[in-house]
């Protein structure tokens, strides 16, 4: 009746009542269709599937039947369900076993120093053809910019903090992308000085803080936050109605640390209107489409570190207290003899309570009257340590792909199969550090290369009017630690024949051997043998007189 009334008073918002009806009862149409289908997929596990044909991966990996497959229960949604609701616990007892964990502490040193070092160091290339100058100019321009370079990059003032200098802002960056699994940079500028006559400063955000507004202690409950723009907010990351990321929004204070002080957020637009220059850079490495948060690097292997540390913490305490040597001393009256020398060391003036009992280095008890004592034989230290510990580093190091050998340090094998565990662990830290030159320190050099330029301190003609002029000034490789030799001699050799062969060339060779500057090599050599040409010839003259 009431919907009669209103088609008549109202024929728009009786269509609306109408579709919507239609949409509850498609919904509640499907609702029961996946009710029916779970209740049958019960009847055929409880009954053992005995009526049900598998067809081809129900054999095996998708069976439900299967012993093993029983109490398999998972479910993988959008990466929102996946990741942005477990990364805030992922990120805490990532840093947990980093700090804690040997392996884990082991796994991160060992990626960051072989990937970043030091730092990594550009040496530009222009592309002097392009920009139709000669080699001999292109090379002057090349080494007047890593003259500028190193004024901004050696200071700490580069760093909005003044604490680290560029180099070693790269570490800490590096370090807390693999234990957070991102990091954030904000680009700022500050008003040029006598000693840095460059405005550009770097701003390092941990994840932390970057989070939506209004959450206490960062943690992500799963609903988006609208703007008044219609843009969606989701853990800290403002994306447009398309999936662009627009901005981001940063907390005043570490979520979670309660103070006097009330927390306030910053929106920080990702690109500037005018320049479409970054005011702040973002670094992860995204494993799945529309992510918009990384993933720790430890989160694949956070369970397995985590036993594997509670095991060799009871093997410790085990072997420990195994090595205690403690006498019991029984007495007729039960009573205290007394007069042991040494016995006052250990007073640590703590009372003793009459029933208790220490283990100790040297301890003695004396037991009451009918006490005895049993002991029970002890197979600690577990002889099977090792090797069962160095079966689950290997596990580890494989999700991470990192070689047992470099994991531990432990160079044990012959030389092809350390050699080629080496080169196996390298092809992954070369990717790293690809990513992190792609997302940090191009970012930085190319934006310091526009403050440059833009007040005069390097001619580059055409820069600002033509892309292509621009990218040909920007061209430069990024240097960091070399992978190292397991036997100097044989590579040595090698890579001289690699060079004769035309398969490489002597700056590629020096930069793999180790991370040196072939052009600076050859200054040096050059220097080097001029001095030991008028040695020789001083000694020369010398043996005529």
């Amino acid at each position: 009746m009431f919907d009669k009334m209103m088609a008549i008073v109202n024929p728009g918002g009786a269509a609306k009542r109408a579709e919507a009806r239609l949409k509850i009862a498609e919904t509640n149409m499907k609702i029961d269709a996946v009710k029916m289908k779970h209740t049958m997929l019960n009847d055929i596990i409880s009954d053992g599937g005995k009526d049900v044909t598998n067809s081809g991966y129900s054999h095996g990996a998708a069976s439900r039947r299967r012993s093993w497959a029983k109490k398999y229960h998972s479910t993988s949604l959008s990466p929102k369900s996946d990741i942005e609701e477990n990364r805030k616990i992922l990120r805490e007892r990532s840093r947990d076993l980093a700090m804690n964990a040997p392996l884990a502490s082991a796994a991160i040193a060992s990626t960051r120093t072989n990937c970043v070092g030091a730092g990594l160091v550009p040496k530009p290339k222009i592309d002097y053809e392009f920009l139709g100058i000669s080699e001999d100019e292109a090379k002057e321009i090349q080494r007047h910019i890593k003259k500028e370079f190193a004024i901004w990059a050696e200071s700490t003032m580069c760093d909005n903090n003044d604490q680290n200098n560029f180099y070693e802002l790269q570490q800490i960056a590096f370090n807390d992308w693999l234990r957070n699994g991102e990091e954030f940079v904000l680009i700022k500028y500050d008003k040029p000085t006598a000693n840095m006559p460059y405005r550009l400063r770097i701003k390092l955000v941990e994840a932390d803080r970057v989070c939506t507004p209004g959450s206490i202690d960062g943690e992500y409950d799963g609903f988006d936050k609208k703007t008044a723009n219609g843009n969606t907010i989701i853990n800290g990351v403002e994306i447009d109605a398309n999936g662009k990321v627009v901005a981001y929004h940063i907390s005043s204070q570490f979520p979670g640390e309660y103070n006097s002080v009330e927390s306030k957020w910053t929106r920080v637009v990702k690109r500037g209107d005018k320049t479409g220059n970054p005011n702040i850079l973002h670094i992860f490495n995204g494993e799945r489409a529309d992510q918009y948060r990384g993933v720790p690097f430890l989160a694949p292997v956070v369970s397995t570190i985590k036993q594997l540390t509670r095991y060799t913490e009871a093997e410790i305490m085990a072997a420990v207290i195994n090595s205690m040597f403690t006498i019991f001393i029984q007495t007729e009256s039960g009573e205290d003899m007394g007069g042991f020398a040494g016995e006052d060391e250990y007073d640590d003036g703590a009372e003793t309570e009459d029933d208790e009992v220490e283990l100790g280095y040297g301890n003695v008890n004396f037991l009451k009257t009918g006490e005895s004592v049993k002991t029970v034989e002890s197979s600690h230290p577990n002889a099977n340590f090792d090797t069962f510990a160095t079966a689950m580093a290997t596990h580890v190091g494989a999700a991470l792909e990192i070689a047992p050998e470099v994991l531990l340090k432990k160079f044990s094998n012959n030389f092809s199969a350390s050699k080629g565990a080496m080169n196996e662990t390298w092809k992954a830290f070369r990717m790293r550090r690809t990513w992190f030159v792609n997302d940090f320190c191009k970012e930085i050099y190319e934006l310091w290369f526009n403050e440059a330029v833009s007040t005069g301190r390097i001619n580059a003609p055409g820069y600002f009017e033509n892309l292509l002029v621009r990218k040909a000034y920007l061209n430069c490789t990024w240097n960091g630690p070399a992978q190292g030799q397991l036997d100097p001699g044989k590579e040595v050799v090698a890579a001289a024949k690699r060079i004769e062969a035309g398969l490489s060339t002597h700056e590629d060779e020096c930069i793999a051997l180790n991370g040196s500057d072939f052009e600076d090599n050859v200054r040096a050599l050059k220097s080097e043998n001029e001095m030991l040409a008028d040695a020789n010839k001083n000694e020369s003259e010398d043996v005529k007189e």
